[in-house]
């Protein structure tokens, strides 16, 4: 099949190459596969080159990072290719916790192509995970739901007690090794998460989305789920005294670490209160590398000279870095964005591919360290190489970041900037619905000072019918 990868073209030759490294790094990954409800082989996006399937968070995350936008028809068979069907019709499947994530990748492919069709199975594969989940999951007590952090399902993301799992690296294994402490109903892992909770808070949201857009009759429930589980997160995981969300809630005190993730979606969902989304920005912790997936590290995994971190403690992982940086440039924190965008745009560089994780204070990339490793001790564990995440996590910076593209049933609206080291960027041929957009931004900073569609000066937007090619010209100032 032919890509027809969008082109970029920018004053720093650093964005260009890691740029052309992360395209080449999500086509190498592309293979035809079948599973799920996916009937025959077809292109879908495995994810990495260690990998021979795609993942279900994978899949939502490439598809949303702006898979869905450049190739629509492999971001379809990817998200297919991971549901399941069940007694009632379509379900999420892969690791049960962060499942209904699948349904934010799927909502963004609506955004992004139009497809109706694809919408209705989006909705009931969101009705029915959300019902069979809420009855197995769902801790009445706290009013949220059970399960590791999205991503974590390696112990070394887990304070000391969930790592108790016989030298097993799955956090799976905890309620089999635990069965006096697991939970009375569902898989048995007690704690509850910040990231897990902010997603299924934003599939309530965007289940009800769905069914309007589908036609059909939305569930007058999602709503007051989502309203009261929102109101449940705030309670129970936000700190006040530290300015910030706590990383997990359980009945024995939690954690009150940074969970990047986490923060990062409690922003961009919406779930935070509008005076504590500059808290959360000013007081994440951030080392030299970028964001980290849990900060502080672990102290089981930690060594006298202070460069020995958990493979999710500590680490950085590009896509909650993509994540994070669209956060800070919703909140208007230029200085948040280009950090790591430009620590993400050198490591690519470098190592002339997306590697799935870094050292956080070198840079370099870096594995990690958590029980089931190999080595003498047991505990070492690579860095996989060509991750599909972490290439889409740079294109995301790039299609959704520098021209703040935030799409929506009506169109694309825009909020653009350009960071210190960059005055010029344009990027030719990037799909969207029924059309190209060619982006020409110039200038630096975010303050929008002139945006031209088609020549004719206007508000930042684009309509969702649009047929043909549209010329953008944007010129920024500084904040």
């Amino acid at each position: 099949m032919e890509f027809n990868s969008p082109s970029l073209k920018t004053s720093n030759p650093l964005v260009d190459q890691a740029y052309r490294i992360a395209i080449g790094d999500v086509c190498s990954n592309i293979l035809p596969f079948q599973d799920g409800l996916l009937e025959a082989p077809a292109p879908v996006l495995l994810a990495g080159l260690d990998y021979n399937t795609p993942w279900t968070r994978d899949a939502a995350i490439n598809v949303w990072n702006g898979v869905g936008l450049w190739l629509p028809e492999v971001a379809r068979n990817t998200l297919v290719s991971v549901l399941e069907r069940g007694a009632n019709g379509a379900l999420i499947g892969g690791q049960y916790w962060d499942s209904v994530l699948w349904s934010v990748g799927a909502w963004a492919f609506y955004l992004y192509t139009g497809n109706r069709g694809f919408l209705r199975l989006a909705l009931e594969a969101t009705r029915n995970s959300l019902a069979r989940l809420e009855q197995e999951e769902f801790d009445a007590e706290y009013g949220l739901f059970r399960g590791p952090a999205v991503y974590g399902d390696g112990v070394a993301a887990y304070p000391d007690r969930y790592a108790q799992t016989n030298g097993s690296s799955s956090i799976l294994d905890w309620p089999t090794c635990h069965p006096d402490e697991r939970a009375a109903k569902g898989y048995g892992l007690s704690m509850m998460a910040l990231s897990t909770n902010c997603v299924y808070y934003q599939a309530y949201r965007l289940a009800g989305a769905m069914a309007v857009d589908a036609g059909q009759r939305s569930d007058p429930t999602w709503s007051d789920k989502a309203q009261r589980l929102r109101s449940n997160i705030l309670k129970h995981f936000w700190n006040p005294q530290t300015g910030a969300f706590r990383y997990l809630v359980d009945r024995w005190g939690g954690c009150e670490s940074q969970e990047g993730l986490g923060s990062s979606f409690a922003l961009l969902f919406g779930v935070a209160e509008a005076d504590q989304v500059g808290q959360v920005l000013d007081n994440q912790v951030v080392p030299e590398a970028g964001v980290p997936c849990v900060w502080p590290n672990f102290e089981r995994y930690a060594a006298a000279d202070g460069m020995r971190f958990g493979r999710h403690a500590g680490t950085v992982w590009p896509p909650i870095q993509a994540f994070w940086a669209e956060a800070a440039a919703r909140a208007g924190r230029l200085d948040r964005f280009a950090h790591e965008f430009e620590r993400l745009t050198r490591h690519i560089v470098r190592d002339v591919q997306c590697a799935e994780i870094y050292h956080p204070l070198t840079g370099e990339i870096y594995g990690g360290v958590q029980e089931g490793g190999t080595g003498d001790d047991g505990m070492q564990w690579a860095s996989c190489r060509r991750q599909s995440w972490s290439a889409t996590a740079y294109l995301r910076m790039i299609w959704l970041g520098l021209t703040g593209m935030r799409v929506s049933p009506e169109g694309a609206a825009f909020q653009p900037l350009l960071p210190p080291g960059l005055d010029e960027a344009y990027i030719q041929g990037l799909p969207y619905r029924g059309g190209r957009l060619d982006i020409f931004i110039r200038g630096q900073g975010n303050r929008l000072v002139e945006f031209k569609r088609n020549g004719i000066s206007g508000r930042a937007f684009v309509p969702a019918d649009i047929t043909n090619t549209q010329v953008l010209e944007i010129r920024l100032g500084s904040a």
